[in-house]
């Protein structure tokens, strides 16, 4: 359920841009997405961090985009967004010698930690290839293309690269904890 929350920024998006355009759809990401913030605190009495990050730089983005009439900024975000991730990722990996991957994950499942340092690094190289291929979509293609490509292929890759990681994690979890997770099924 939380997944569908916050995905509803991108169907207004999706939705403002069809119905007026790409300046209405920017200021219409900016709203949804600091309602879903508002809701998200009054919830749960905190922000998440990848959430208020993802939010500050729609501000600035989103912001540059409607002061200066140019769509180039809206279409940098989504690569800032993913270039970012994927540097902390590889920092927390190399620079700390601790994958974020494990710290979000490790306590819901035991793996060997060259487990846990493919596993981020390979998230970390998926990010930063999804904000290149960002860059040569909005600048290659259509502005509708792009679009497109914001909402339905960046989270079509996502969830693809979801379940390849939740497979890739499943088949080296020791058999215990495998026989755990099929009980809990049934």
């Amino acid at each position: 359920m939380k997944q569908f929350f916050e995905f509803i920024p991108l169907v207004i998006f999706l939705a403002a841009y069809y119905l007026k355009d790409i300046y209405a759809a920017t200021l219409a990401l900016m709203i949804s997405t600091a309602v879903l913030l508002l809701i998200s605190y009054i919830k749960n009495k905190k922000v998440e961090k990848m959430h208020l990050i993802s939010f500050v730089l729609i501000l600035v983005f989103g912001g540059l985009t409607l002061i200066l009439r140019d769509d180039n900024f809206i279409k940098w975000k989504p690569t800032v967004i993913n270039w970012i991730f994927g540097l902390v990722l590889l920092v927390s990996q190399f620079a700390f010698g601790n994958p974020l991957i494990k710290k979000m994950l490790g306590k819901e499942m035991t793996l060997p930690d060259d487990i846990w340092s493919k596993v981020n690094v390979s998230w970390a190289l998926f990010f930063i290839a999804c904000g290149t291929l960002n860059l040569y979509i909005a600048f290659s293609f259509s502005e509708e293309f792009w679009v497109n490509f914001k909402v339905f292929g960046l989270l079509g890759l996502t969830l693809v690269f979801t379940v390849g990681t939740v497979v890739y994690l499943y088949k080296h979890l020791p058999k215990e904890q495998k026989e755990s997770l099929t009980e809990k099924k049934d």
